[in-house]
């Protein structure tokens, strides 16, 4: 047997909502089990459990999921379908209409991050956005 880790989601009875929500965005994704209880689902081939376990806990930003995106068109579609009946954060954070928090960054961050010439620059550039722009991080 192989020793699989993947997140349980803890939701107040919306966890089939929440993952036809996250199906509906992510194009290799499904549902593969649902119950009253517990709706597991994957994402680009990743396992999640969505458990409807009652108002006693809420999501925080102590744990987020990122997106990685190539393009500024694959952040800025993430960024609006995660921020439908959300919030947005500062620097790529945001939070969907369940709470919880997610990070939209694009690819190219950690390669303009560790170039030392650009690196303070491109921090100073990111930690003015809310929803990164990927010209302005180049150009910084």
């Amino acid at each position: 047997m192989e020793n699989q880790i993947y997140p349980c989601l803890w939701f107040d009875g919306q966890a089939k909502q929440a993952a036809e929500f996250y199906c509906s965005i992510f194009k290799d994704s499904k549902i593969t089990v649902d119950t009253p209880m517990v709706v597991m689902f994957e994402i680009n081939g990743l396992k999640y459990m969505g458990l409807n376990g009652g108002p006693h806990f809420k999501f925080n930003e102590a744990f987020s999921l990122i997106v990685n995106c190539d393009t500024q068109e694959e952040i800025d579609y993430y960024w609006t379908k995660l921020t439908e009946g959300g919030q947005e954060s500062n620097c790529g954070w945001l939070k969907d209409k369940f709470g919880l928090s997610w990070q939209i960054v694009p690819t190219i961050l950690s390669k303009l991050m560790t170039d030392p010439a650009k690196s303070a620059r491109v921090m100073g550039a990111f930690m003015k956005m809310k929803k990164f722009d990927i010209e302005t991080l180049v150009n910084a």
